[in-house]
């Protein structure tokens, strides 16, 4: 059974349980109030004749006469102050009777009292009978019981017209109840269904879909909250899509990258197998060999890093000082450089930065083989640090201005002739571009051919270790 009409059904239930209890409840109140005020008027009523007729047959009852003058004296004096609804007993003998009932064979009638009228309700002939009765007494004239008879069916018959009544205003309620509840239910829960039916569609892919909130309430509140969750999922699924894309790439580019080394290895190690050739040929094939493996060898190991880059592996920020990080730089790369008969100029005017250490390291080590690979000997290579960017600067030969959207993409070279002789994969500044990123920052690029060429790691904002972001300066 689904929600709104276990929720409909509960209610429904309450409201009826509510109403016929209280209906209830108002009716048997009614009912009793009717009827205690019938008895209360009659028994005042029962009161006052039976006074009436105390008085009377104490001053005005014939003396010395017989029996039937008595009675037809009792008799007249009961229609003249009491009407048809009364009977009139003398030491418990009926002495007049102006009803058209017989009490008598009724059964046991109560024992009249002279305090109040006392009564009985009997139900006979499917009438509802009052007898209600007094004793009065009359000096020398004995004892008197006044009796009252009277039909009161008509209390009852009232009673029961109400009892229907209730029952259509219950049943006309309860119909009502029903609809309105189960439309208002319903209403009330469209949303939880809208909700359901946008949370099939996301988990058969289609994550954009998303709840229309329409209320403040607390349904509304679930599906705000909803939508933000979905969000998330739909920006998390991109990232891992974007990711499985660039390795896609990669590895695609990767693939393409080993044939050529992959080939010159086969080739040579076939000739060393099945050829004779001098030695000195051996020796120049082994040492392409050994040149191809090691470069296969950083092939893989930049590889590496850029894969665990994509992953958004734990980085770990602290606050270093900018020079001292040059100073590490300028420690690997003194002898690289004083190899190809450059120098390596470095200026620092910042203070500390929250980084992390070994990959701003790496981003810089790059730029500088970059610069080492574009320039020539005797060239002057300049690292400079200030404001809020770390450059590295070269005078060599440039790069032509439509080249430059395409060097940080994995594997481009510019010149790949050129790379390959001085050990170039194409995946350097792939990687600095990465490193960027993850510092919330990006690559400038600036060259002119037969110039030299400006790299740029600029810090755009930096987030702390307590999550706070500054600008670098």
């Amino acid at each position: 059974m689904k929600l709104w009409k276990k929720l409909s059904m509960l209610a429904v239930l309450a409201i009826l349980a509510a109403t016929g209890i209280f209906g209830g409840t108002v009716l048997y109140q009614t009912a009793n109030y009717n009827i205690s005020q019938t008895i209360s008027n009659y028994q005042g009523q029962v009161t006052s004749t039976a006074y009436v007729l105390e008085q009377e047959i104490r001053n005005n009852a014939p003396q010395g006469f017989g029996d039937e003058t008595n009675k037809s004296f009792l008799q007249y004096t009961l229609r003249k102050h009491g009407g048809t609804d009364y009977m009139l007993f003398r030491n418990g003998k009926l002495a007049g009777n102006l009803t058209n009932y017989d009490v008598a064979g009724q059964g046991t009638m109560p024992e009249w009292t002279m305090k109040q009228a006392k009564y009985v309700i009997q139900r006979t002939d499917g009438h509802h009978i009052l007898i209600m009765g007094k004793q009065f007494a009359s000096s020398g004239e004995g004892i008197y019981d006044l009796v009252l008879v009277r039909d009161i069916s008509q209390i009852y018959d009232d009673i029961q017209d109400q009892v229907w009544m209730l029952l259509l205003v219950y049943a006309g309620v309860t119909a009502l109840a029903i609809n309105m509840i189960f439309w208002v239910t319903k209403r009330l829960l469209r949303p939880l269904n809208e909700l359901q039916w946008t949370a099939t569609l996301i988990s058969e892919g289609d994550f954009r879909r998303r709840v229309q909130v329409r209320t403040n309430d607390e349904v509304g509140k679930v599906a705000e909250v909803f939508n933000q969750m979905a969000d998330r999922v739909e920006r998390q699924v991109e990232e891992l899509e974007e990711v499985s894309e660039r390795r896609k790439q990669l590895l695609g580019s990767l693939t393409h990258e080993l044939k050529t080394p992959m080939t010159s290895i086969i080739g040579y190690s076939d000739t060393l197998l099945h050829v004779k050739i001098s030695k000195e040929q051996q020796k120049r094939a082994l040492e392409y060999i050994n040149a191809e493996c090691k470069r296969l060898e950083r092939l893989s190991g930049k590889m590496m890093s850029l894969v665990g880059m994509y992953d958004n592996e734990m980085i770990h920020f602290e606050e270093y000082p900018v020079q001292e990080l040059l100073n590490r730089v300028e420690a690997l790369e003194r002898y690289h450089v004083a190899e190809h008969k450059m120098q390596l100029v470095m200026t620092c005017a910042v203070g500390t930065v929250p980084m992390d250490v070994d990959l701003m390291e790496s981003l810089l080590v790059n730029l500088i083989d970059n610069a080492i690979k574009a320039s020539g000997e005797g060239d002057t290579i300049d690292v400079l640090a200030v404001n809020n960017r770390i450059t590295v600067r070269d005078w060599g030969k440039g790069i032509p201005p439509e080249e430059i959207p395409k060097i940080t993409e994995a594997f481009y070279m510019v010149d790949k002739s050129r790379s390959r002789k001085v050990g170039g994969i194409g995946l350097g500044l792939a990687l600095c571009k990465k490193i960027a990123e993850l510092h919330y920052g990006h690559l400038e690029i600036e060259s002119r051919l037969d110039a030299g060429t400006s790299i740029s790691m600029v810090f755009d904002r930096m987030k702390n270790m307590d999550g706070s972001q500054e600008e670098m300066g």
